[in-house]
């Protein structure tokens, strides 16, 4: 397992997803799954960035493990928030009628084969995991 620890910034999204390609590019990750990687990556980074610390700067601390499948762990001492409990967004409705909000997550539960949050110690903990069968 390897971590990277950087401010709940949104400058910091490049440094974020180079830690993250570089590692799936060591260990041989199949090359058609990092977009889907990639994506969940930004959003969350993203996403944590801009809500978790309303009042203060805190970090995200980002723990990934690549053999067959990729996992990633975003952790972070903000507000309490299970972006797994966001409900999907009414796609059927026209695009200017829809809520704000939820796409982001939607495509995350998408892309990836599976989601877990938990809430431990004043953190929260979002795991996200990827099979490497391409």
């Amino acid at each position: 397992m390897k971590t990277l620890v950087v401010e709940a910034n949104v400058e910091n999204i490049d440094k974020v997803l180079d830690f993250v390609n570089t590692e799936l590019q060591v260990h041989e990750f199949p090359t058609a799954l990092v977009p889907d990687i990639d994506l969940a990556v930004e959003e969350i980074f993203v996403n944590i960035s801009t809500y978790a610390y309303p009042l203060s700067g805190g970090d995200v601390t980002l723990h990934i493990t690549v053999e067959r499948e990729v996992a990633l762990q975003f952790v972070d001492t903000g507000i309490p928030f299970n972006p797994l409990e966001v409900p999907p967004p009414d796609l059927d409705k026209p695009l200017l009628e829809r809520d704000i909000g939820g796409l982001g997550i939607h495509f995350v539960k998408q892309v990836m084969d599976e989601a877990a949050y938990s809430y431990v110690d004043n953190r929260n903990i979002l795991t996200l995991t990827k099979k490497g069968d391409a």
